[in-house]
């Protein structure tokens, strides 16, 4: 998870267990407009076979579908669904099999699903390297389904939320930035996994493209210390936002807070 940074280094930062892991977490996003209701992202999904989950090390009790319900939301009120890429613990949750295991359904049946072009077809000609990472399951049914919307540039998803493109991690990597209430949630994917891989050197050796990682989070983290976003971080375990600020050192964590506790007081 973070490349070529010794694990002497890293480890005081993000520390791994006995058996070297480290603990991630998959957490979505849900943006209510008022008049569209959507939903970043959608976790690594249950369709997957026993096997292919025991290589993961799964763990607590939270679920797609149970965060949605508590914040008193159905699956089918979703109108939007933005997949950042689809690697399938990001994309595995837009798709389920049907009650007898006969066929996949869509999850959100009454939504546009938004992917980049790039990752797309990035996705269903896979390069060797991501191969294991892109499930034609995942993927494959958005399309028959009728509801994949492909984006091919930065662009606009509703007033609101708009998605930009990255390429360092894998090809057309969508990052939504979202305005609520004068600030900017920048919802991090995987151009920054957790607040521990903001030094610039901090690049996963997952990334395709690490130079370009570092060109991206660079240019990114500047904009983002200039004008007080919030970094929404999809994977980190232990901060679900944060701000940055500029040192002698670079671009820094500046404060770490949840997202409710970020508008509290607005």
């Amino acid at each position: 998870m973070f490349g070529v940074v010794p694990k002497v280094i890293w480890n005081k930062i993000y520390p791994a267990d006995e058996n070297n892991l480290c603990n991630w977490s998959m957490r979505c996003l849900l943006a209510d407009t008022g008049d569209r209701r959507v939903l970043i992202d959608c976790g690594i999904g249950d369709k997957q076979t026993e096997k292919f989950f025991g290589n993961y090390f799964l763990n607590g009790d939270g679920t797609l579908d149970g965060s949605l319900a508590s914040a008193g939301y159905k699956l089918s009120d979703i109108t939007d669904v933005i997949i950042t890429h689809l690697h399938f613990d990001h994309a595995g949750g837009a798709v389920r099999w049907n009650r007898d295991k006969t066929d996949y359904i869509l999850t959100f049946r009454n939504a546009v699903h938004w992917i980049s072009r790039q990752q797309w077809e990035w996705a269903v000609n896979p390069n060797n390297r991501e191969k294991a990472s892109f499930l034609k399951e995942n993927i494959l049914p958005i399309r028959d389904k009728g509801t994949l919307k492909l984006i091919e540039q930065d662009s606009e998803i509703c007033p609101g939320i708009s998605v930009r493109l990255y390429h360092g991690h894998t090809d057309g990597q969508m990052i939504p930035f979202i305005r609520c209430k004068d600030r900017t949630v920048v919802y991090m994917g995987d151009l920054l996994p957790s607040s521990a891989h903001i030094p610039l050197p901090y690049v996963m050796a997952y990334d395709t493209r690490p130079l370009v990682t570092l060109e991206e989070k660079e240019a990114f983290l500047k904009e983002a210390a200039l004008y007080g976003h919030i970094l929404f971080l999809e994977h980190d375990l232990y901060t679900e936002c944060c701000t940055v600020v500029e040192t002698e050192k670079g671009v820094r964590v500046k404060d770490k807070f949840s997202l409710s506790e970020a508008f509290s007081s607005s």
